[in-house]
């Protein structure tokens, strides 16, 4: 795809997102490689961005630079956003109970703990990142599943076969050490999100290796 025309799409993608605003967000593109610069007003919606030009078809990789900044007498003490994110991860289900440290510096958050599943640690992060104060979220915490699955290979490869965005025969799958190496072609980065996302979904992973070349 032309760059000028995957960078329109990029754009109009992000005037489309109702939870974006995009006045003040650069957009350029080489390769269909897209480069994101600028500031928004809060870490939430820097994440929405991300997700919103990886969405985009087209797009082969994402070189994000959006600052977060917040207003000065919006700002939030760092003792303050960590009592508001224990709070919420306390009330969050998907989270199992105190699984998980919350360490915050300058707005800066960085999760810690063992849980036994992908989604928990996504469901954790998701949580704490639209908590105003948050400038950035680094998510350390470790996988420890407790069910070792025989057949990781086979159920992402059932997962893969069962998605209509997904051509399985294109991706190799292979697992060795709980750890999920993914190997061919994907037309564009959704569908490479896609497939890691079907990968980390299976029992007893720990680790994927992302070789999927956007082709």
């Amino acid at each position: 795809m032309d760059d000028k025309i995957l960078r329109q799409l990029v754009l109009d993608e992000l005037d489309y997102e109702p939870s974006i605003d995009a006045a003040h967000i650069g957009v350029a593109v080489e390769k269909g490689v897209v480069t994101l610069s600028g500031h928004v007003g809060s870490y939430a919606e820097k994440v929405a961005v991300e997700h919103a030009v990886q969405r985009t078809k087209g797009v082969r990789a994402v070189a994000e630079e959006i600052e977060v900044r917040y207003p000065t007498d919006k700002k939030t003490s760092d003792d303050e956003i960590a009592k508001r994110a224990l709070n919420i991860l306390a009330w969050d289900a998907r989270v199992p109970d105190d699984a998980v440290q919350v360490k915050v510096q300058k707005g800066w958050i960085t999760l810690t703990g063992h849980v036994e599943w992908q989604y928990q640690r996504l469901a954790a992060e998701s949580a704490i990142r639209k908590l105003s104060g948050v400038v950035g979220v680094a998510n350390m915490i470790e996988i420890k599943p407790r069910v070792q699955a025989p057949d990781v290979e086979k159920k992402i490869l059932e997962a893969l076969k069962r998605s209509a965005e997904i051509e399985a025969d294109s991706v190799k799958v292979t697992v060795k050490d709980d750890k999920v190496v993914l190997d061919g072609k994907v037309h564009d980065w959704y569908e490479r999100v896609v497939i890691e996302r079907a990968a980390w979904s299976a029992p007893g992973v720990k680790a994927v290796e992302d070789r999927l070349v956007v082709a």
